[in-house]
């Protein structure tokens, strides 16, 4: 079974005497082990921008690694979720894949019928909808 602790958590606050196996945590034998090796490096998607004021909702999202037929922008209930997938063939020895999904929350007020998306020539998928044009339309989330 497989723990990943997501990027945002500090090494600092986790109690590893209680989570690792002693054998895990310090050293043993030739090798050193510290808790900051089991938590993933950033992944090649960088985190998104998401901006709502009384004109839209934008959400811009680094998919550099990405070709826009690589990525499925999609409305699921209130959130938009995006995922990309690009597999690689490697030389003579199988496939290479990235991927990744993520999903935001649509803010009432957005008209999700005109949500637009496009990726920009500097690889930044960007996802955008006007306010619904109603007196006093704001987002709320």
């Amino acid at each position: 079974m497989d723990f990943i602790v997501p990027p945002t958590v500090t090494t600092g606050g986790i109690p590893w005497e209680k989570v690792l196996p002693p054998r895990l945590n310090g050293s043993h034998g030739y090798y050193n082990w510290s808790p900051s090796l089991l938590i993933p490096e950033t992944e090649s998607v960088s985190s998104a921008e998401v901006y709502c004021d009384e004109i839209g909702f934008t959400v811009q999202v680094d998919v550099k690694h990405f070709n826009p037929e690589d990525l499925l922008v999609k409305v699921v209930g209130d959130f938009v979720e995006v995922q990309g997938q690009h597999k690689e063939l490697k030389e003579g020895h199988g496939f290479t894949t990235l991927q990744f999904n993520r999903r935001y929350r649509i803010p009432k007020g957005v008209n999700i019928m005109a949500l637009e998306s496009a990726v920009s020539p500097e690889g930044i998928l960007i996802i955008s909808a006007p306010m619904l044009q109603i007196e006093g339309t704001r987002c709320l989330t």
